[in-house]
């Protein structure tokens, strides 16, 4: 059985920008292949099947923010999630790595300790 993985709203909001960038630069075909392959990356993760990173030093979660907070790459982006209930990853950020990632993670657990995250699918 395959975990899933649930996305909070800045995530989600994330991808949005991701697949509109990968459109207007390469095109909607190229667009679709690398969403697909950040889903099956993780999907891998939420199974287990490639290693966890702890939050580096370097980005200490904001006071508040205390859960357990992994990281993971995913060619350009930096793909941050805690574990749910029930073994579901819950994926708060997605960042470029080109990105201030400290400035804009910090701003993203921030805005996620408020926030639902949405079912898969």
């Amino acid at each position: 059985m395959s975990a899933a993985c649930r996305f909070y709203h800045v995530a989600d909001r994330r991808l949005d920008e991701i697949w509109e960038y990968s459109c207007t630069h390469w095109g909607e075909a190229q667009a679709e292949k690398y969403i697909e392959g950040l889903f099956s990356h993780l999907q891998k993760a939420a199974n287990r099947a490639i290693p966890w990173n702890a939050l580096p030093q370097r980005l200490v979660a904001p006071v508040g923010v205390s859960h357990g907070v992994y990281m993971t790459r995913y060619k350009k982006h930096s793909i941050f999630f805690r574990e749910l209930s029930g073994g579901s990853l819950g994926i708060l950020s997605i960042l470029h790595n080109a990105m201030n990632i400290p400035v804009r993670l910090q701003e993203d657990l921030l805005l996620t300790e408020r926030q639902e995250v949405t079912p898969p699918g």
